[in-house]
């Protein structure tokens, strides 16, 4: 008796997880930098913004912070995205952000932080490198890597029988809880085929 086979295109759905907490920890990143008479340190926590936001510009990511004390302070960052996607305030050293940030296109960014006299740009303190992260937010639907995955299986076989293994990918973070996850469903042929979320 011949075998057939049967070939079959599965119409298939990657599912959304259930977004997860996000997971945001701060690291304290001091520099302390000795002069002759005082020690002076730059005091801030590790900064953070949350992309995409939906709020109008600019949007206020932290806060530089140097314990120098000179009403002629004057804070400024510098660096590849300094005074273009971020920016300063002077006297309070809080840094903005001037643009809507996508994590999948860029998780972090480095500066450099420099307070100086204002009255002749001498430096106050020795500059500080700070990073600033995107949190993630989970705004990217899976998608699969290929458009057609093709399966076979000979007639009469077993209940259970592995047709074929499809994958799908999630940009978002991985790191936090759920937002990468992928699970699978099928949405036609349910009644002759299953599928588990490996695929």
């Amino acid at each position: 008796m011949s075998h057939l086979i049967l070939l079959f295109s599965l119409f298939l759905a990657p599912v959304f997880a259930d977004g997860g907490s996000q997971k945001s920890t701060q690291n304290l990143c001091p520099n302390d930098v000795s002069h002759k008479r005082q020690k002076r340190d730059w005091i801030w926590n590790q900064m953070h913004i949350k992309e995409e936001i939906d709020t109008p510009l600019p949007h206020h990511v932290g806060k530089i912070t140097s314990s120098v004390r000179s009403k002629n302070a004057k804070y400024i960052i510098k660096g590849e995205y300094a005074n273009t996607i971020f920016k300063v305030e002077p006297t309070s050293g809080d840094v903005y952000a001037f643009e809507r940030l996508d994590r999948e296109k860029k998780a972090e960014y480095e500066l450099t932080a420099l307070i100086i006299d204002k009255t002749n740009n001498r430096s106050l303190e020795q500059p500080s490198k700070f990073i600033i992260k995107v949190y993630d937010i989970n705004d990217n639907a899976p998608v699969f890597v290929q458009k057609v995955f093709n399966g076979s299986v000979p007639e009469m076989s077993p209940v259970g029988t592995s047709v074929t293994k499809v994958t799908a990918v999630d940009a978002d973070d991985p790191t936090v809880s759920g937002h990468a996850t992928v699970t699978y469903e099928v949405t036609t042929g349910s009644e002759y085929f299953t599928i588990d979320d490996s695929g």
